[in-house]
């Protein structure tokens, strides 16, 4: 698979995950959880190219697209992923709530999804 496959692959499974969320399928969101983690591994496989690769979900016009990247990016692009999680957490619901808790993770130092 291309790097932008995974990228897409990444999105593509974040958005059908949400999807089954709002019809209550956890069993379905589990497994689209599954495949975007799947995908971000492999884009870690490649290092900072896969990482960059993934960047460019940053910018996402879907808020659950952009605070999942955002959230795995916290270590290798800081500043512009804190910047998309601190907006996010603004706001109210599921999303808002999430980007909350990473960004406490990542201030408190128990933050891990992708370690050095």
């Amino acid at each position: 698979m291309t790097l932008e496959s995974l990228v897409q692959e990444f999105a593509a499974n974040v958005t059908a995950q949400t999807e089954a969320i709002l019809r209550g399928d956890a069993k379905t969101g589990n497994k689209h959880a599954d495949r975007y983690m799947a995908a971000f591994r492999k884009l870690r496989a490649h290092g900072d190219e896969g990482r960059e690769a993934l960047a460019v979900l940053l910018k996402h016009p879907s808020v659950d697209v952009r605070t999942m990247a955002a959230a795995y990016l916290l270590r290798y692009r800081t500043a512009e992923a804190k910047a998309v999680l601190e907006e996010a957490a603004r706001g109210e619901g599921v999303i808002a709530f999430e980007c909350q808790y990473t960004l406490k993770h990542w201030s408190d130092g128990t933050w891990a999804l992708d370690p050095e």
